[in-house]
């Protein structure tokens, strides 16, 4: 992909979020909307649908060649996409529970996976009105009312020995977490919402680390994964293996790390079992 069209995309992408984000914004502070439960029990509502219509919409009118994977539809099986060179993933809203629970912490994510691999990412948190983005090879960019240019993930001091804030969502287990990490490190928690600002809090130097245990998708990955990478960052399987796109029939995730500062030994850090 040359320069130029990555640009156009980057764009279309971040304004497609924006304009989903504004619509659930306003369905957010109106409370009109429905609510329902997937076969696999977790969350969706009419403002899921209606922030994929959205995407959807403007992406097909604009980038008519490329291909769309999203949460909140039917996807092509794996003998029809496997093949394809680049295609758009996306999650309507992230953080659908955060949405339902009234924290604002939810955000619209939209990625563009090439060749397999993240190459562009798009997340936008409407109730900050603030938008994270990113193209491979050419940094990360946060963008709000108060700030506007790139980030970076936070460089300790001391790797061996400095305190690390951990990410955790309101709806998961401190005890769980911590059980799983080096006790003889000193940590902080910072509590957050979706998986997808987590990974922005820690590609801005807000938190070093995010473990995720749990069912996820790669559209929960997609975005945030470009995003972390340019900061300086990493998202990795619990087990250090990367995360894949597009190569399986299941579309879900392993539990899976957002790491920080990569002059930490992470694999010391992180004490995993299943």
């Amino acid at each position: 992909m040359t320069e130029p069209d990555r640009q156009r995309l980057l764009e279309i992408a971040k304004q497609a979020a924006k304009d989903a984000g504004a619509v659930v914004w306003e369905i957010y502070d109106s409370g009109d909307y429905e609510s329902y439960q997937k076969t696999d029990d977790s969350p969706v509502t009419s403002a899921d649908y209606k922030a994929h219509d959205i995407i959807e919409s403007r992406l097909q009118a604009l980038t008519p060649d490329i291909p769309i994977m999203s949460e909140e539809q039917v996807n092509a099986p794996l003998s029809e996409r496997q093949n394809w060179p680049r295609y758009w993933l996306i999650d309507p809203i992230d953080g659908t529970q955060e949405f339902v629970a009234r924290s604002g912490d939810f955000a619209v994510n939209i990625a563009l996976i090439e060749n397999n691999q993240p190459a562009i990412g798009v997340i936008y948190w409407p109730a900050g009105d603030t938008l994270y983005y990113a193209s491979k090879d050419h940094g990360a960019f946060k963008q709000s009312a108060n700030e506007s240019g790139p980030i970076k993930v936070k460089h300790f001091s001391a790797p061996d020995t400095d305190v690390i804030t951990i990410a955790i969502s309101r709806r998961q287990s401190r005890e769980n977490v911590l059980s799983r990490l080096n006790q003889d490190r000193e940590f902080h928690t910072l509590p957050a919402g979706s998986c997808s600002l987590k990974a922005c809090f820690i590609a801005e130097g807000k938190a070093d680390m995010f473990m995720r245990l749990g069912v996820t998708g790669e559209w929960d990955t997609g975005a945030a994964e470009c995003i972390i990478n340019e900061a300086g960052g990493s998202i990795v399987a619990v087990d250090f293996n990367p995360l894949t796109y597009n190569q399986r029939e299941i579309l879900t995730n392993p539990n899976f790390l957002v790491l920080g500062d990569p002059q930490i030994n992470w694999t010391n850090v992180v004490q995993y079992y299943e």
